[in-house]
């Protein structure tokens, strides 16, 4: 079995490195953080024009009919060049959007027509007249301040009629102005969505907002990939370059042995990664428990080596004009998105309890 990426998901990363490497290039994102603009909209267009928010999603709605491997290749080159863009949060908002049969937006999002983006912690949901109606403060979203529209769960208080004691959600919040709060990563605004019986729609039960968590996990995961992987080339090329007592720092056995364990996080956070988006393409049973296993080595992972870049560079890492600062800010914020670590080892645990219960092989 080949377990590599075919020779178009590879031309695909290679398209995509190469018109990431020319509009977000490192003046490009610095451009972004220093003017405080929260994201590049020209970035943004060039992307849509390239069909990178429907690279998953059916022809019908002018995607590109691929799946979520593919998608997770374009997501870890935002990751790998921290480009100021939507792409994460679009890409998990058009999945539910399409899961949950909601085709108009769905249609906007994927054309790059109207912003979406997507919040774990879930608020509280109530049927009246039927309308549901949300209420409650989310997470800090990223592009929240910009978003059309949001995905979002929530418990509800009619488990009949939302199917279950979670459902899945679509907020209409376009024409609201929602303030930017001070935010760590300067490559993506964030802001919070308040709701005070907002009207919004139904897009599933119990198994929506399983496949929605899956999604921001799998997407989350790729995008901590992306990241510490670039961290890793440019912690390598530092120790080759930088000489003290005469040689490359990279000759010394506490550098390489450093150098060595990103190494290994990171073709670790690869295989769990690409196994994870593999099996939320197909549909696979074991689709929860890649996703999870996934966001759980990647973010422990990604902290790790991002800890170990700093460590290389020595002082300089932790200066404004070094880029490590910028991948370590993102890193920071898709570690704890879509659950955190912790959160996804006891959603794992419950899993595989279930099946050791029900007397199923575990692996």
């Amino acid at each position: 079995m080949d377990f590599e990426l075919s020779d178009d998901q590879l031309a695909l990363r290679d398209a995509a490195t190469d018109l990431l490497g020319r509009r977000a290039s490192r003046s490009d994102v610095r451009a972004v953080v220093d003017g405080g603009s929260g994201w590049d909209r020209g970035l943004w267009a060039d992307l849509c024009a390239q069909g990178w928010p429907g690279i998953a999603a059916p022809h019908e709605l002018g995607g590109v009919g691929l799946g979520w491997v593919e998608a997770a290749v374009l997501i870890e080159a935002t990751g790998a060049f921290v480009a100021p863009a939507p792409v994460l949060g679009q890409l998990v908002c058009i999945d539910a959007l399409v899961a949950g049969g909601e085709r108009v937006w769905a249609a906007k999002l994927v054309a790059g027509d109207a912003i979406g983006t997507a919040a774990f912690r879930p608020v509280e949901a109530h049927h009246h007249d039927d309308t549901w109606l949300l209420s409650g403060a989310t997470e800090p979203l990223p592009f929240g301040p910009s978003a059309d529209v949001v995905v979002l769960r929530a418990t509800v208080s009619d488990g009949i009629a939302a199917g279950g004691t979670e459902a899945l959600f679509l907020v209409e919040v376009g024409g609201v102005r929602r303030p930017a709060e001070p935010a760590m990563d300067q490559t993506r605004e964030l802001g919070r969505l308040h709701l005070d019986d907002t009207p919004a729609t139904h897009l599933g039960g119990a198994d929506a907002v399983a496949r929605h968590i899956d999604a921001g996990a799998v997407a989350c995961s790729a995008e901590l990939l992306g990241a510490a992987a670039r961290c890793l080339d440019l912690s390598v090329g530092y120790a080759k370059e930088r000489v003290q007592f005469g040689r490359p720092i990279g000759s010394f056995q506490a550098v390489k042995h450093r150098c060595a364990d990103m190494l290994v996080d990171a073709e670790g956070m690869r295989s769990t990664a690409w196994w994870a988006a593999w099996c939320l393409s197909v549909d696979d049973p074991e689709r929860s428990i890649a996703a999870s296993t996934a966001k759980a080595w990647c973010s422990d992972a990604a902290d790790r080596v991002l800890a170990s870049a700093l460590q290389v560079h020595g002082g300089i890492g932790f200066t404004w004009e070094c880029d490590v600062h910028l991948y370590l800010k993102r890193v920071q914020l898709d570690r704890v998105s879509f659950g955190s670590a912790a959160f996804h080892r006891d959603r794992l645990a419950a899993m595989l309890r279930g099946k050791v219960e029900a007397g199923t092989p575990v692996i």
